[in-house]
């Protein structure tokens, strides 16, 4: 990186803080002051949270500011990493103003309405209808696993606006007014007690044209940006710090360990405990390689990669917590229904029962590993795709379960 953009980040950082005290100001004041600074997302354009520099810089200002006495990000926001990316690259000018400072200080939440009960690993097979009416659409269909929707005030919305061409050409992508009248959120309890997840039904929900991003028909294109990019966050290779040796989920395990009595400290599961631990490790390096070579828009295979991986490790790491702790790990944990306000991500809170059981939605949640395995063998392998019978032809002859 040049020393150019070090001198602008630095001189970024220095006006802020002699002008806002991240420890005296509230959260989403700091952060609007922040995104004005063009320290949002430090290689978005100017005047949209960034300062058009290398994203490896956000390091820098994320952990200076913690330095500083910055809160973290809420995690009810996770989905600004998946908004602001599609918006950036398939949005328009008046859409970025729109919708990015608000989206950043987490005075507006977002959630991510693209599966459906018919549509889940073929997710361009989707059905939710949207028919234009002047300059708004009329929607009408239903979304499923819809994490946070519950307290979103928008959400990534792909419909089906022309049934009479090929599936992945008759999508169009919106920005959905949760708040709007026929927009109804209902909770799906999990295995683990809690409602992370919804179900979202739109009746006769009316959205401006000014709300669609990208083209109409060009739904798949958008919806491809926030795919990569939620596989690239989930997976761990989008980070905007590099992880300590040993963190995360492994060190879950590590603890357990280290709560054994010695006579149960058996060669045999210390040799099952390294060889998850240097999964992990070669997790941790293989995303920091990828967050290094990650460059502004569209992601590359990595975060696939790093999705599928961190999912089958995290089943693994926590299904040996549990053989370890016995009984001890079936207790101190609460099932009663609620619905959080946060996202949960892999390793973070929790009893290790509770991270056993969610472990088991981070194969499905952001792209199953079936379906990641079929992308990879056919998109980075080269190796021969699936027969598909539904190729080419219009979705409404599509024959459906």
């Amino acid at each position: 990186m040049s020393d150019s953009e070090v001198t602008a980040i630095n001189e970024a950082l220095d006006a802020l803080l002699a002008e806002h005290d991240p420890s005296q100001e509230s959260y989403h004041e700091f952060r609007g002051h922040q995104f004005d600074a063009g320290l949002a997302w430090v290689q978005f354009p100017k005047g949209h949270g960034g300062l058009e520099v290398r994203p490896q810089l956000q390091r820098q200002v994320n952990r200076r500011l913690a330095q500083a006495g910055a809160d973290p990000m809420d995690t009810s926001q996770f989905f600004m990493a998946l908004a602001a990316p599609t918006i950036l690259a398939h949005g328009t000018e008046e859409q970025k103003r729109r919708f990015f400072r608000p989206m950043f200080t987490g005075e507006q939440r977002w959630c991510q309405l693209f599966s459906e009960p018919g549509a889940g690993s073929d997710f361009a097979g989707l059905a939710t209808k949207a028919e234009l009416d002047g300059d708004e659409w009329t929607v009408n269909g239903q979304k499923v696993w819809n994490t946070i929707a519950h307290i979103a005030d928008w959400g990534m919305l792909v419909t089906r606006t022309d049934p009479q061409l090929p599936k992945h050409k008759g999508m169009t992508y919106f920005a959905l007014d949760m708040h709007a009248e026929g927009v109804e959120v209902r909770p799906l309890r999990q295995i683990t007690g809690e409602a992370e997840f919804n179900e979202v039904y739109m009746t006769d929900v009316r959205v401006p044209d000014a709300n669609r991003i990208g083209a109409r028909g060009e739904g798949w294109r958008a919806s491809i940006t926030t795919l990569m990019n939620e596989r690239t966050v989930i997976g761990g290779a989008g980070g905007t710090g590099t992880p300590p040796r040993g963190s995360g989920p492994i060190a879950e395990l590590v603890k357990t360990w280290d709560s054994l009595p010695d006579h149960e400290r058996t060669g045999p599961r210390r040799d099952s405990l390294m060889k998850l631990w240097n999964r992990a490790e070669v997790l941790r390096l293989t995303n920091m390689r990828a967050a290094q070579n990650a460059k502004r828009g569209q992601p590359g295979p990595e975060g696939s990669v790093a999705k599928l991986a961190g999912a089958e490790l995290h089943k693994d790491i926590y299904s040996e917590g549990i053989n370890l702790a016995g009984m001890a790990s079936q207790v101190d944990f609460d099932y009663t229904f609620r619905r959080p306000t946060s996202v949960v991500l892999p390793g973070e809170g929790g009893s290790l029962g509770y991270l056993f059981l969610r472990a088991r939605a981070n194969s499905i949640e952001g792209g199953t590993s079936e379906i990641l395995r079929n992308i990879m063998g056919e998109q980075m392998l080269g190796l021969p795709g699936e027969p598909r019978a539904d190729k080419g032809i219009p979705w409404a002859d599509v024959p459906k379960n």
